[in-house]
């Protein structure tokens, strides 16, 4: 099944994750990092910057691509989308 996230297309066979996530800040300059929407909601409590939402595919090891909206409804409109064509097939 063909997958399409944003304009891209990724065929589901080869994806070996798909996960949405929260990017902060990690402190050290412009670093950020991705962690869990579930830790920003109850561990965080405003104690990090948020720079965005994500919905992160990977194939693989090496091959990885990156979604980045500035706010969660964005990414969970995302989301909806890519639950919708999965339900289709």
């Amino acid at each position: 099944m063909i997958l399409t996230i944003e304009e891209k297309k990724f065929d589901t066979k080869e994806i070996t994750q798909l996960y949405p996530a929260c990017v902060i800040k990690t402190g050290h300059e412009e670093e950020t990092t991705q962690v869990s929407l579930e830790w920003i909601e109850v561990e965080a409590k405003g104690k990090v910057e948020i720079v965005g939402y994500g919905v992160f595919v990977n194939l693989g090891e090496e091959e990885k691509y990156s979604f980045i909206f500035d706010t969660r409804e964005e990414m969970d409109v995302a989301i909806g989308r890519i639950a919708a064509q999965l339900k289709s097939n």
